[in-house]
């Protein structure tokens, strides 16, 4: 789910060793039709999950140079680099265990008891399934195979607005208490 067509797996492919290189995880990868194409790339350090404005450049940067010389996009477009955001897309299967308590849509590629989509509470992962505590089904919970989830994502509330706030504290936290210049 990180892609989607062909063309988003080949800018993956760029994508992902320059990530690695920068201490980020590749998100999700999508290039989009317009007057004029846009690849969005959502990242996050690989660290705590966050994204800062000099990661975005950093990746910018590399990616852009390296899209200029292998040419994946035959059109002209635009490059957007970004945080996934608080509401962000569920794309890969250690997604849902990490946000497992946390409120999440998920729609399917197929029908499944008559219904494509599904909201609840994630509560984990079984194998390759992803289990939902469904939304206004006491006591119902959903076990998904990942490989039938075309699209998921977050949903926001105020647990993980909370988590979120936590979590750039603690970033801002380790980021003040270490040694400069190689002090310790």
């Amino acid at each position: 789910m990180k892609t989607k067509t062909h063309t988003d797996e080949r800018v993956l492919a760029l994508a992902e060793p320059i990530a690695e290189d920068l201490g980020l995880n590749i998100v999700r990868v999508r290039v989009m039709a317009g007057k004029r194409k846009t690849v969005q790339i959502m990242a996050e350090r690989k660290s705590d999950g966050l994204m800062a404005v000099e990661n975005c450049e950093a990746l910018s940067r590399e990616l852009s140079a390296l899209m200029e010389v292998e040419d994946p996009i035959s059109d002209a477009y635009i490059l957007e680099v970004s945080s996934p955001g608080l509401d962000r897309p569920l794309t890969d299967l250690k997604d849902f265990e990490t946000y497992e308590g946390y409120h999440a849509k998920i729609e399917l590629d197929r029908l499944v008891e008559g219904r494509k989509r599904f909201r609840g509470v994630l509560a984990g992962v079984d194998g390759n399934d992803v289990d939902i505590n469904l939304e206004n089904e006491p006591d119902s919970t959903a076990s998904i195979p990942f490989d039938w989830i075309s699209e998921a994502k977050l949903q926001i509330t105020d647990a993980l607005i909370e988590a979120g706030q936590k979590a750039k504290d603690a970033a801002k936290l380790n980021t003040n208490t270490t040694p400069e210049n190689g002090d310790t």
